[in-house]
C-alpha cells in the first residue's frame, strides 16, 4: 500500500518546495508570479515584445538607489500598471493602465516627486480591481535575498 501513495506524496512535496521557491509578490492578499528586472539590460527591456502576460503574474524591477523614476511603454504590446514602490515596499506613486506605443514620441509614466527603489508592472486593470491606495504595502516571497 506504501508503495502506490509514495509517487503521489513526492509529486506533491516537490510541487510544495516548487511553489515555495518561485519568486511572487502579494498585494492586498492576491499573490502573483514573478520575474526580477535586476540589471540595467533586463530593466530596458522589461514585458517588451510579450503578446501577453499572465493574470496572475507580474515584473519587479529593482534599483541600487531611491529616486523619482519614469518607466515608458516603448515596444510593449499590453496596457500595463506601474506601481512605484519606496525602499520600505510601501506604494508611493501609480500610473494605471499605461497604453502601448507603436511608434515615438512614446509617453513617461512617471513617479512624480516621489523617490522609488521597486516597480512593479501588473497587467493594465489590475491595480484597479485589488483596490490599492498610496502607502499599500508590496510582500515578496521566493528567493529575494539575491535581489536586495
Amino acid at each position: 500500500m506504501l508503495k502506490r501513495f509514495l509517487p503521489a506524496a513526492l509529486l506533491l512535496l516537490s510541487l510544495g518546495a516548487s511553489a515555495a521557491t518561485t519568486p511572487a509578490v502579494v498585494l492586498h492578499g492576491q499573490r502573483f508570479s514573478t520575474e526580477f528586472a535586476t540589471t540595467d539590460d533586463s530593466r530596458a527591456m522589461g514585458f517588451m515584445n510579450r503578446a501577453s502576460i499572465p493574470g496572475d503574474h507580474s515584473m519587479l524591477f529593482v534599483f541600487a538607489d531611491d529616486e523619482p523614476r519614469s518607466f515608458w511603454m516603448k515596444n510593449t504590446l499590453v496596457p500595463l500598471d506601474i506601481l512605484y514602490f519606496d525602499k520600505s515596499l510601501k506604494l508611493v506613486a501609480m500610473q494605471l493602465n499605461a497604453q502601448p506605443c507603436k511608434a515615438d514620441p512614446c509617453s513617461v509614466y512617471p513617479s512624480g516627486d516621489k523617490n522609488a527603489r521597486y516597480v512593479l508592472e501588473l497587467n493594465g486593470g489590475v491595480a484597479g480591481k485589488l483596490g490599492l491606495k498610496l502607502g499599500d504595502a508590496l510582500k515578496v516571497d521566493g528567493d529575494w535575498g539575491k535581489v536586495q
